[in-house]
């Protein structure tokens, strides 16, 4: 059972790492980038992309702020 419980945290951590929120707004940016494809029929290859941009702007701007607390 430990073996079980090691592989499932080696994943949470491998996957949300060390901020939550951009692995949620990762996976928010893939499941609209696959709605907008599959829904809309709009070619929306550019979302993942800006997204992560935006993401990780927002996870420095945190981390500079936490810094200088």
């Amino acid at each position: 059972m430990k073996w079980i419980r090691s592989f499932v945290m080696f994943w949470y951590d491998f996957v949300v790492g060390d901020d939550w929120r951009v692995a949620v707004g990762v996976a928010v940016a893939l499941g609209a980038t696959a709605a907008l494809v599959h829904g809309a029929g709009l070619n929306a290859w550019w979302l993942p992309p800006v997204a992560v941009a935006v993401l990780l702007a927002l996870s420095l701007r945190r981390a500079v702020a936490a810094a200088k607390r």
